[in-house]
């Protein structure tokens, strides 16, 4: 596959997400797909058992808060208890992937780019990691604190009886995509070195796009078996997005 042909748009950033199955595998790409792909399988494994084992306790506990005159509305709650339930366990299991996997997917990313652009790949090797890490890991630490006080204000919502626990998993929905597409289209925008607020802006100057891949992230990652094989194909959905919208103005390479 020629360059031209691998940087052919898809129309949404969902279709960029599901394209990232695809790239995954590309010759020379899949060597950089091993330790996200086993990090992933660990964790997500890990959730499933969680989750399946202590759902129904979690939810009939969090209903227990409900006034007995609303108990008709258990009927409506339980499947959005279970939504709300999956994506905080979901965005959790994920951001722990992706601390530890952030050197390696930042790498990926770099090598898919170089693929999808017929340029010549970086070549800095365990010692380009290495010299990284602190630069990768203090751009997770910004994700980390953009994220927290508005987790913590939806959890705070979703305590409160009937409209919190009603409108909470939609809100917790929403912004989980939002912060999927933050999370996996920020690699390819680190390698270049763009700041985080601008690599904000300019998400949000182009949000549908974002949440549409955020949002779709956040359905396989909530899906047994699929969400197994959901970062290396997100981190490289994101760099295929990267690529095609926004490197002629950003790249610094």
């Amino acid at each position: 596959m020629n360059p031209t042909q691998m940087a052919k748009q898809p129309v949404s950033g969902a279709s960029y997400f599901l394209r990232g199955f695809s790239l995954m595998f590309t010759p020379g790409i899949r060597r950089f797909v091993i330790i996200p792909l086993v990090v992933n399988l660990l964790l997500m494994g890990t959730l499933i058992g969680v989750v399946l084992s202590q759902l129904s306790d979690w939810i009939n506990g969090w209903l227990s808060y409900l006034p007995e005159m609303l108990n008709w509305l258990s009927y409506v709650l339980w499947p959005l208890l279970t939504l709300a339930i999956l994506v905080i366990c979901s965005y959790f299991f994920s951001t722990v992937a992706n601390w530890i996997a952030a050197p390696f997917n930042g790498l990926l990313a770099e090598h898919l780019e170089a693929k999808l652009t017929g340029k010549r790949p970086p070549d800095d090797g365990i010692t380009g990691i290495i010299k990284d890490l602190p630069r990768v890991f203090k751009r997770e630490w910004q994700k980390l604190a953009y994220y927290l006080p508005k987790a913590l204000g939806l959890l705070l919502l979703m305590w409160i009886p009937a409209i919190g626990q009603t409108l909470g998993p939609v809100l917790w929905f929403l912004f989980s995509a939002w912060m999927m597409g933050i999370q996996y289209c920020d690699y390819p925008f680190d390698n270049h070195r763009v700041s985080f607020p601008k690599m904000k802006a300019t998400l949000r100057d182009n949000k549908g796009s974002t949440m549409s891949f955020g949002a779709l992230v956040m359905f396989f990652t909530m899906t047994p078996i699929l969400n197994l094989f959901v970062m290396p194909a997100a981190v490289c959905g994101a760099t295929a997005m990267w690529v095609d919208k926004y490197r002629g103005n950003l790249a610094r390479y």
